[in-house]
């Protein structure tokens, strides 16, 4: 169930709102329970067609579903919910059978034949949406609660979905107003629109914003890392321990580990979660010089998967390093790396963290687990998910219409301290408001919600 920051006005509708629409709104395959969920202005005299006489509001109600020639489908629950105090908005009804897949697309092909069609990917969000139900990072944010790969992705979609997201945008918008109404005043007074610039008040309010922007773009890239995790390549020479630590890290053995160099001969990709943060991790070739071709070709692919990493651990022997000053200079220096010493354990030497020519240097052992826990430590503070305290989700689409925004309220500063026109500087803040207006999308388009919806499963 979502909850609403606040009532949003009803969006115009696309064409097809005006259908009744189908489809199985519970996982494929089977279950104990199975729901069919009907929504558009023809679903109770459609359940109707199927179950009888439809119950009173929100009262589960136990009958009998038939199909279009009267045969018995099944027996279940028929939930009305009218609009618009429904998921969508609309009528809805939804009928809860046994979750055998053939029961329920008997009951979708009997609500076909009673007028309604099957349901697009993600249609029912994008009805409730539509419907002023929600906004746009609240429709997104259910789509990430059913994608969650860890507990604290899943509070940061509740998050979205209870509005958190939203209100920050909404604060940020009644300040863009406040401060477009305050500048194009000056338009009125343009004999006196210098000195009325030139008001201190402005230039404070401006900066203002432009922190909130940076702090609000801060929490929306740790909540995308929430979501999406962090793509972590494991490079280094050969029999450094590099697969032993995907192991580790995994918890069981995914790769083969031997004694002999070479054994890794292709990048291993490994989806796993650290302390509620998803990571993939590449498990690569060891890197040196070889006259194999298929080890080359490794060893190639390895210096790809480094280069089109978010994270490198570059793996070493804590007993034997020679070699690893070369490799390390080669790595992209864009990308944060940490340094593993592995193989503390027979060093003798104890776990420890340290800082070398600026890069953060670990000592432990990936065959003991021992030191490890820092290690992901490492990673999630260069997720910036240290803590997920407060945090809510968020997409790739908002952390750009937030770049958008803040780039256009500094241009607006630049244009105020230039002396320059308060045209220029409202049309700044007219620009930023229609990129923070995209993020939960007061300004669309069909083609962004349909890119939008169309990835979430059918029957949301």
């Amino acid at each position: 169930m979502v909850h609403h920051a606040k009532a949003q006005a009803p969006r115009a509708r696309l064409s097809a709102a005006a259908e009744t629409i189908a489809a199985i709104a519970t996982a494929s395959g089977r279950g104990a329970v199975g729901i069919v969920r009907i929504s558009g202005p023809c679903a109770a005299s459609i359940a109707q067609s199927i179950c009888g006489p439809i119950p009173p509001a929100r009262v589960a109600t136990l009958r009998r579903f038939r199909d279009a020639s009267g045969e018995v489908i099944d027996h279940g629950l028929v939930l009305y919910f009218p609009g618009p105090h429904s998921f969508t908005g609309e009528d809805v009804v939804e009928l809860q059978g046994h979750g055998g897949p053939i029961v329920l697309d008997a009951l979708v092909q009997a609500a076909r034949s009673g007028g309604a069609r099957v349901a697009r990917p993600g249609e029912f969000s994008e009805r409730a949406f539509l419907n002023g139900r929600m906004d746009l990072v609240q429709a997104e944010a259910i789509a990430d609660l059913i994608d969650a790969a860890s507990r604290e992705a899943a509070r940061a979609a509740n998050r979205s979905m209870e509005g958190a997201f939203s209100a920050r945008i909404a604060q940020l918008q009644t300040e863009l107003t406040e401060l477009r109404v305050f500048v194009e005043g000056a338009l009125d007074f343009s004999d006196e629109d210098v000195a009325w610039l030139a008001d201190p008040t402005l230039r404070e309010r401006l900066h203002r914003l432009d922190a909130a922007l940076d702090a609000t773009l801060a929490l929306a890239a740790h909540g995308r890392r929430l979501r999406d995790g962090l793509t972590v390549a494991i490079a280094g020479q050969p029999n450094v321990g590099k697969s032993t630590l995907l192991n580790r890290l995994a918890g069981a053995d995914r790769a083969i580990v031997t004694d002999i160099a070479g054994t890794t001969r292709d990048v291993l990709r490994e989806d796993i979660v650290l302390d509620g943060l998803p990571l993939t991790v590449l498990d690569t070739a060891g890197l040196r010089d070889s006259d194999d071709p298929v080890e080359r070709e490794g060893i190639r692919r390895a210096w790809h998967a480094a280069h089109q990493a978010e994270a490198i651990v570059f793996v070493a022997d804590d007993q034997h390093t020679e070699g690893d000053d070369a490799l390390l200079e080669k790595l992209p220096r864009e990308v944060p790396i940490v340094v593993v010493r592995n193989k503390c354990d027979l060093s003798g030497a104890a776990p420890a963290r340290s800082v070398e020519r600026a890069r953060v240097t670990l000592r432990l052992s990936a065959h003991t687990g021992a030191g490890i826990e820092q290690l992901i430590a490492e990673l999630k503070a260069i997720a910036g998910v240290s803590t997920t305290q407060g945090l809510f989700s968020a997409r790739a689409r908002h952390i750009d219409a937030l770049h958008r925004t803040r780039e256009h309220v500094r241009a607006a500063q630049r244009s105020l301290g230039a002396g320059a026109t308060a045209e220029l500087a409202a049309e700044d803040l007219r620009l930023a408001q229609r990129a923070l207006g995209e993020i939960v999308g007061e300004v669309t388009s069909e083609e962004l919600l349909g890119e939008i919806f169309s990835r979430f499963c059918i029957g949301k």
